[in-house]
């Protein structure tokens, strides 16, 4: 079992153990979603930044840039959007991915609406300059 369905698993067994909550939640598939990133948090923070012996640099650097098999995504997306700031690659994954409006988006990050706006504005300007076309212009 990879490390994501692990994750995965612990957020559904824990919505269905606090099912009488998550049901009266306004978007339940976001805690879910929201419960298995934090999972992934805390496992991130109890590793630190152990890296096993066995790996070599060059397949360190592949491994954080390989998108995972079988997802939908473009490769050159899914790299973009891992140089993203992790709270504006939240707001993208939320609003976009899971089309959340801005108030349930702010509610599931506890951020002001306005904030939410910011990041999303930020991000979407970002992966628009990354994958917009050369200008004759901008050649000179």
């Amino acid at each position: 079992m990879t490390l994501a369905e692990e994750q995965t698993a612990e957020a559904f067994a824990r919505a269905w153990a606090a099912w009488p909550k998550v049901g009266r939640h306004p978007v339940p598939r976001a805690w879910i979603v929201r419960t298995a990133l934090n999972a992934g948090a805390t496992w991130w923070r109890r590793r630190g930044s152990e890296v096993p012996l066995t790996m070599r640099e060059t397949e360190i650097a592949d491994a954080r840039h390989e998108p995972a098999p079988g997802v939908g995504l473009d490769a050159g997306l899914l790299v973009a959007l891992r140089r993203l700031p992790a709270r504006q690659r939240e707001v993208i994954a939320l609003r976009v991915f899971l089309d959340l409006d801005i108030d349930s988006t702010s509610r599931e990050l506890g951020l002001a609406p306005g904030t939410v706006r910011a990041h999303q504005a930020r991000a979407m300007a970002a992966l628009r300059k990354e994958f917009s076309p050369v200008t004759a212009t901008e050649i000179r």
